[in-house]
C-alpha cells in the first residue's frame, strides 16, 4: 500500500491488514473459570474460618482455648476471615473504588494478622520469663503489653497506605500490548516505590515474627504453640517470597490471579498451621484436660470409685 493508517488503541489490524477490528476487553472475571474457582475458594475458607471462630467461642472456657490469650485467637480468626474476603477485591472488572481499596484492605488485614501472631508469641515468651514476683516481665504480661503490638503495627501500615494514596494512588489502567486482540483492564499500582514499601513493611513484620517464634520453639511442651506459630510464619514467608519472581514474570489477568492465589495460600497456611491442631483436640478429643495432655498425646481419665 502507498499509505497505511495505524489502528486506534482500542482496535487491531486483521491478518490481511486491510481493516481494523475491535479489541476484546478482558480481566479476571467472576464468570471466568479461574476467577470463579478463586472466588469460591475465598468464600469457602472465609466460612471455614468463621466456623472455627464459632467453635472457639463455644469452647471458650476449655484450657486449649484459654491458653496463650484467647482474645488474640479471636482477633486472629477475624482478621484471617477478612484476609480471605479481601481477595475478592481483585476479582471482577476493576474500577476506581476497588483499585483504591486493594492496598488498604490487603495491607491492613495482613498487618493485623501477622502482628497478632507476634503478640501471641511474645505472650508465650513472657509467660516463661515470669519466675519471680515483682519482675518487670510479670508486669508486662499482666498489663497486656503484647496487645499493643497490634495497633502499633497496624498504624504503621495504615500510615504507609495513606502516604501512597495521597501521593500517587492506584488507578484503572488498560494494557493493549500484552495480548494480541485484547484490552486487559487492570489496576495500576500507581507508585511502585510505595507498593514495595508497603510490601517490605509487611515482609519485615513477618520475618521478625518468624524469628521470635523460632527462638521460642523450644519452650516446654505445655505452651508449645510457638512451634505451630513458627511453622505458620515459615509457610507465610515462603508463599510471598515465591510471589515476587512470579509476579514479575506474569502480566494481565494471570498476574492478578497470582496475587489472589498468594493471598489465599498464605492465609490458609496461617489458619491450618495454628488452628488445625487445636480444632483436632476440641472436636475429636473433648476429654483432654490440659495442653500437657495434648502435647503428650494422652487423655485425662476420670477417677473411678473404688
Amino acid at each position: 500500500m502507498d499509505q497505511c493508517v495505524k489502528c486506534p488503541d482500542h482496535q487491531y489490524a486483521n491478518t490481511e491488514r486491510s481493516q481494523c477490528l475491535q479489541r476484546a476487553v478482558t480481566f479476571l472475571d467472576y464468570q471466568d473459570p479461574l476467577g470463579m474457582a478463586l472466588a469460591c475458594t475465598a468464600l469457602c475458607f472465609s466460612v471455614l474460618t468463621a466456623a472455627i471462630l464459632g467453635v472457639f467461642v463455644r469452647h471458650q472456657h476449655t484450657p486449649i482455648v484459654k491458653a496463650n490469650n484467647r482474645a488474640l485467637s479471636y482477633i486472629l480468626l477475624i482478621s484471617l476471615t477478612f484476609c480471605f474476603l479481601c481477595s475478592l477485591l481483585f476479582i471482577g472488572r476493576p474500577n476506581t473504588a476497588t483499585c483504591t481499596l486493594q492496598p488498604i484492605a490487603f495491607g491492613l488485614v495482613f498487618s493485623v494478622a501477622v502482628s497478632t501472631i507476634l503478640a501471641k508469641t511474645v505472650t508465650v515468651i513472657l509467660a516463661f520469663k515470669v519466675t519471680a514476683p515483682g519482675r518487670r516481665m510479670r508486669q508486662l504480661l499482666v498489663s497486656g503489653a503484647p496487645n499493643f503490638i497490634i495497633p502499633s503495627c497496624s498504624l504503621i501500615q495504615l500510615t504507609l497506605c495513606g502516604i501512597w494514596l495521597g501521593t500517587f494512588p492506584p488507578f484503572v489502567d488498560s494494557d493493549t500490548h500484552s495480548e494480541h486482540g485484547h484490552i486487559i483492564i487492570t489496576c495500576n499500582k500507581g507508585s511502585v516505590t510505595a507498593f514495595y514499601c508497603g510490601l517490605g513493611s509487611l515482609g519485615s513484620l513477618a520475618l521478625g515474627t518468624f524469628m521470635v517464634a523460632f527462638l521460642a520453639r523450644k519452650l516446654p511442651d505445655t505452651f508449645n504453640e510457638a512451634k505451630f506459630l513458627t511453622f505458620s510464619m515459615l509457610v507465610f514467608c515462603s508463599v510471598w517470597l515465591t510471589f515476587l519472581p512470579v509476579h514479575h514474570s506474569t502480566k494481565g489477568k494471570v498476574m492478578v490471579a497470582v496475587e489472589v492465589f498468594s493471598i489465599l495460600a498464605s492465609s490458609a497456611g496461617l489458619l491450618g498451621c495454628i488452628f488445625a491442631p487445636k480444632c483436632y483436640v476440641i472436636l475429636l478429643k473433648p476429654h483432654s484436660c490440659s495442653l500437657r495432655g495434648f502435647r503428650d498425646k494422652t487423655l485425662c481419665r476420670s477417677h473411678k470409685p473404688s
